[in-house]
């Protein structure tokens, strides 16, 4: 049920410091079968670009940086299949297990998990201050600091669940851009 992964935390936090094979692996664990290099690097670059298609010399420099170094290096840790020769690539059912290294938050740089956490104690905190009458908290029921609390973590989750639903349908329409008139 639990994949593990077998490469070291080290290797995991050095395949993943590089963007592009970061976005490879979220695009490649979106399709069941297999991508060619072409589709994937269009992908990549609509994504860098925020634009579909993407510019030209974008798209050829994602295609041959994805060709010559991200796939071989992410094939060697065995987290993709990747030949060359007829370029296609799939994802190896392990490479998921990376997910939880790649949860995070972009515009402030800390995982949803940490985030969720921080917001559970400052919840916790403000209401056990309150109910023990702390100076600045006993001016408010302890009732609005955890419905406040619930609150936030509420619209947190929407936004979280907003961000995965609209790079999920970012990837599938400019997949099927590609195969629509």
């Amino acid at each position: 049920m639990f994949q593990r992964v077998t490469i070291s935390e080290s290797d995991v936090y050095y395949l993943l410091s590089n963007e592009r094979r970061r976005e490879t692996l979220t695009i490649l664990w979106e399709f069941d079968d297999e991508l060619t290099l072409r589709s994937l690097s269009e992908q990549i670059a609509s994504i860098e670009s925020e634009t579909t298609p993407a510019p030209r010399p974008l798209r050829e420099s994602v295609y041959n940086a994805l060709h010559q170094t991200h796939l071989p290096k992410l094939a060697t840790y065995g987290l993709v299949e990747y030949d060359p020769d007829r370029k296609l690539v799939r994802s190896n059912p392990e490479s998921r297990s990376l997910a939880r290294y790649m949860d995070t938050m972009a515009p402030v740089g800390i995982s949803w998990g940490e985030y969720y956490r921080a917001l559970g104690i400052f919840g916790l905190f403000t209401v056990v201050a309150s109910l023990t009458s702390l100076p600045v908290f006993a001016a408010v029921d302890p009732l609005v600091f955890a419905s406040g609390a619930l609150a936030l973590f509420a619209l947190s989750t929407v936004y979280q669940l907003v961000g995965t639903l609209s790079r999920s349908l970012h990837s599938m329409t400019t997949l099927l851009g590609r195969y629509l008139p």
